[in-house]
């Protein structure tokens, strides 16, 4: 789950990591009070959204102006200028890609003197089972650029568990960035405080870029992106409240209603598997066919019948889905139970594209036998290449 700017500000202040002072709005008539409690005589008026690159973004209108989605501000009568550019208009960036997101939401934000900008983030290392820090020199940057470009100035160390942060770590990360004496404890204290709110937080990516070194001689956290592991959450009401669905596809959201792994795609076959390297495996064999799918769905391992009819009416409510196809390899998850669950689904919502069912594994006969009997036109297949090669020519053939 993701979070706004502003929102992971705040969890990082309570953690006493460093930020500027800021304000969310979510009006134009707001702007004007939002900026005279900060102490300016500078602000940045920042797009909020759940994409990265909103700086070097571009709006889709003509009227919200091209000087990105952050934006610097030496007026209250800027700050109310572009916030009403920015509202309600469609910021397009490197990560939103074409369609870009709406702009619901600004950070005013007080203006920081900026002598140093150094990246940092911290994310789980699966390979050694420990959270890892990742820092750099070049803040601002797009770290994959500086990964491709410069990956000498790139740092990783990582943190053991049973430890926490120790005296080495902080003298690390200080050296990494170049800093000594005071700067030095203070990116040590930083440190502390970053790995224990991604660890209580059961946060999964936590990136600050830049970390700045003001002009003043403070390190604090200019910009903050944070994402939690969604396995968690039931632990963490607090961060729950913090979601904003108009950032999530709607089919998304409604996934998660049934504990489904739901992606959406850009494609147009939809598909129906249980387990993430079957889903993947029938993704690309889609694809190695020459059509583009237009999901990931794992249902799981157990699913129930209700859970794969909810996981059928999400596929169908796509419009841009042509043809289905539905992957068993039944284990724990029983084939007739897939079969009775396409079928509820296809009799609730109606069934206007090709449906291609691969059924194998446990209870295989019985689900067959159940689609057999159910006089829809649906088309059998015998393995993963049988039916991704008969959907894509169903599709192929509908169009």
């Amino acid at each position: 789950m993701n979070i706004h700017e502003y929102q992971a500000k705040a969890v990082l202040k309570e953690f006493g990591v460093p930020v500027s002072k800021g304000k969310a709005i979510f009006s134009a008539s707001e702007a004007e009070a939002a900026a005279r409690e900060l102490p300016g005589p500078l602000w940045v008026v920042k797009s909020q959204i759940h994409a990265g690159g909103r700086g070097k973004g571009k709006f889709k209108e003509p009227a919200a102006g091209d000087k990105g989605g952050v934006r610097l501000a030496r007026s209250i009568d800027e700050v109310k200028q572009f916030a009403q550019q920015m509202l309600g208009n469609t910021l397009v960036t490197i990560q939103t890609g074409p369609t870009g997101k709406q702009v619901n939401r600004l950070y005013i934000e007080d203006g920081s003197d900026i002598e140093k900008e150094f990246y940092l983030s911290a994310l789980v290392d699966r390979e050694t089972s420990r959270v890892a820090f990742v820092v750099s020199t070049e803040g601002g940057m797009d770290i994959e650029e500086v990964a491709h470009s410069t990956p000498e100035k790139i740092l990783t160390f990582t943190i053991d568990p049973a430890t926490g942060v120790m005296p080495h770590h902080g003298r690390t990360l200080a050296k990494a960035l170049g800093l000594s004496g005071d700067l030095a404890k203070q990116a040590d204290a930083i440190l502390g405080k970053l790995y224990r709110a991604f660890v209580e937080k059961d946060m999964e990516m936590l990136e600050i870029n830049p970390l700045i070194i003001t002009k003043q001689g403070e390190i604090k956290a200019l910009d903050a992106k944070v994402s939690f592991d969604g396995n968690a959450l039931y632990r963490h009401p607090d961060i729950v409240a913090l979601r904003d669905e108009t950032e999530e596809d709607a089919k998304e959201i409604e996934a998660s209603k049934y504990d489904l792994a739901y992606i959406a795609l850009d494609g147009n076959i939809g598909c129906m598997v249980n387990g993430a390297g079957l889903a993947m495996a029938t993704l690309d064999i889609i694809k190695l066919y020459g059509m583009e799918p237009a999901n990931f769905l794992d249902v799981g391992g157990g699913a129930s019948e209700e859970k794969v009819t909810a996981a059928f009416k999400i596929i169908t409510a796509d419009p841009n889905v042509k043809g289905i196809l539905v992957n068993i390899f039944g284990g724990i998850m029983k084939c007739d139970v897939i079969a009775r669950g396409v079928l509820a689904a296809v009799k609730a919502v109606g069934l206007q594209v090709p449906l291609v069912v691969r059924l194998e594994g446990t209870n295989v006969e019985e689900g067959k036998q159940i689609i057999r009997e159910s006089g829809l036109n649906v088309i059998p297949a015998d393995d993963l290449d049988d039916a991704a090669q008969k959907i894509v020519n169903a599709v192929k053939a509908a169009a």
